[in-house]
């Protein structure tokens, strides 16, 4: 098992107060993920925890933050604001860059419903600093459509396959992404991959992903 030695909690500034998050890096690591959540979703998801523990045993560094402020969370509308989560979600991805122990690392973004989309438009906004997607039962079609045809970072969807409303929304944004890209239907999941087995699928699926592309970026 790899350890993790340095953590760090992290707080953003942003219009209605701040945001916060937990940096985790083990002792070497080849890229960071930023975690962008869904909606109803944040730093304390126990599937992104899940997901950012097998990361770092693959020797990724995370960075799992909230989007949203408490009070924000509260608004339904603003968990479906993409252009705001992409905002959050970019403030965060500058700090990653400002911050001496991980600013070389190559980054991966890694999203969950309505995150899916913020980091596909953070994706398509950046293309020099987003080296790798990785969508856990996203909302990629909620992404403008000129964002998801100028996403360039390598981009993997992954679905339940029994979410059959959003594995076909997915199938139609994986059509409209021109980068390297792919989709992974996982059997006998549904949408929060709470059925037993179906999110160490994602956690491998994730891993294998981004080791391959952030190392290349890297």
């Amino acid at each position: 098992m790899m350890s993790t030695p340095h953590r760090e909690m992290v707080s953003i500034a942003v219009e209605a107060g701040t945001v916060e998050g937990m940096l985790a890096m083990p002792d070497t690591a080849c890229g960071v993920v930023l975690f962008a959540h869904g909606s109803g979703s944040g730093r304390n998801s126990p599937r992104n925890n899940f997901v950012a523990g097998e990361l770092r045993r693959a020797g990724l560094a995370t960075l799992v933050m909230d989007l949203l402020t408490p009070e924000e969370e509260r608004i339904t509308a603003m968990r479906f604001d993409i252009s705001l989560l992409a905002a959050r979600l970019a403030l965060a991805a500058g700090w990653l860059a400002a911050n001496p122990a991980c600013r070389d690392l190559p980054l991966g973004l890694f999203g969950a419903s309505t995150g899916a989309a913020a980091a596909l438009e953070l994706a398509a906004a950046r293309p020099e600093a987003v080296r790798a997607v990785v969508s856990r039962g996203g909302r990629p079609d909620l992404a403008a459509p000129a964002s998801l045809a100028g996403v360039r970072a390598p981009t993997l969807l992954i679905v339940g396959a029994l979410d059959t409303e959003v594995v076909a929304l997915n199938r139609r944004a994986l059509a409209a992404l021109h980068c390297e890209r792919a989709i992974e239907i996982v059997p006998g999941a549904t949408h929060l991959f709470e059925e037993p087995g179906t999110l160490d699928i994602v956690a491998a699926l994730a891993a294998g992903w981004f080791a391959r592309w952030l190392t290349v970026a890297a």
